[in-house]
């Protein structure tokens, strides 16, 4: 899996996406754009560009973090509960914090997914059977009763619609204004680099890396951080998007190996280019109108989900 490749189709994709839409634009009224057709380019395809590239390279990588420190090819922040919790979350901040802007709805997104993600590690801990699929069906399990809590307080309060909003993800509604949050991702993911190596051994085990001089309980708990503020960030700017950050780490590692650090970079594009490569499709296939692109990476992400599943023993998942 060549880097070059990924690079080309990449700004493929990225050039494709900022000329598809509704306002016809063309590479050629780049220099001779008129108002109407600036403010479209400016204020809506560039940023649905930029909260795009970003989401999907930074969901991947957290996928590849869960999954390196779980030591489960199937562990993803949707099926070990992180999504579910930072959904809880959204609505204890609607609930409590009636006003509550961006800013104080990530903070408590980000503390209930962080320990939903903590919560899973505790049960992944008691767990005796460690078959590879019986690990991710746990966390789907339990993130279905923290769903089933969200849903339930939801209709109580009559927030079924709002809390809703958060079960898709969708970037139709991105405009300048609206995405600007998902740059806390970057720094971020420039963290995740800085302690590949860590997670690596991390993810040989407590003793391995014990014995190693690492501090085992330090570096987890910088990976789950890691990995709960991401999926905080990126459900509230565009939602949920299922799937991304399991079959992309998969992908991969299937060509690149386990090392984290050696794959990190690929990941991180090839999500971006999975993510680009269903938008177009959501776009184009009903044109004018669209598909939400959480229904388009589910219906490609489950598709490629059950390959994974059915092919595990081939590629020793």
């Amino acid at each position: 899996m060549k880097k070059t490749y990924l690079l080309a189709a990449l700004i493929a994709l990225a050039v494709a996406s900022l000329f598809i839409g509704v306002k016809p634009i063309a590479p050629s009224d780049l220099f001779n754009m008129s108002n109407s057709q600036s403010q479209v380019f400016w204020s809506s395809r560039v940023p649905r560009l930029i909260s795009i590239v970003v989401s999907g390279a930074s969901l991947s990588i957290i996928g590849l973090i869960m999954q390196q420190l779980t030591r489960n090819k199937f562990v993803s922040p949707t099926t070990s509960g992180t999504d579910d919790s930072a959904r809880l979350g959204i609505l204890v901040a609607m609930l409590v914090f009636g006003s509550a802007g961006m800013l104080e709805k990530t903070v408590i997104a980000f503390v209930f997914a962080l320990a939903g993600t903590f919560v899973f590690m505790k049960i992944l801990d008691r767990v005796k059977y460690k078959d590879v699929i019986f690990i991710p069906l746990v966390g789907l399990m339990f993130g279905n009763i923290v769903s089933s809590g969200t849903t339930f307080f939801a209709y109580k309060y009559d927030l079924i619609q709002s809390i809703s909003t958060w079960l898709q993800g969708d970037f139709s509604a991105i405009m300048t204004g609206r995405y600007e949050l998902l740059y806390v991702s970057v720094p971020l993911v420039a963290v995740a680099y800085l302690y590949a190596d860590k997670f690596t051994i991390a993810g040989m085990g407590e003793d391995f890396a014990v014995n190693l001089g690492l501090n085992h309980r330090l570096v987890m708990n910088i990976g789950l951080v890691i990995v709960a503020l991401v999926s905080a960030v990126v459900m509230l700017t565009v939602g949920t998007i299922p799937f991304l950050g399991l079959v992309v780490p998969n992908i991969v590692t299937m060509f690149q190996g386990d090392n984290l650090r050696k794959s990190l970079s690929s990941t991180a594009i090839m999500g971006a280019i999975f993510v680009l490569a269903c938008d177009v499709i959501g776009r184009l296939i009903i044109y004018p109108y669209e598909i939400p692109i959480g229904l388009t990476v589910g219906v490609i992400g489950s598709g490629i989900f059950l390959y994974l599943l059915l092919r595990r023993k081939a590629y020793d998942l």
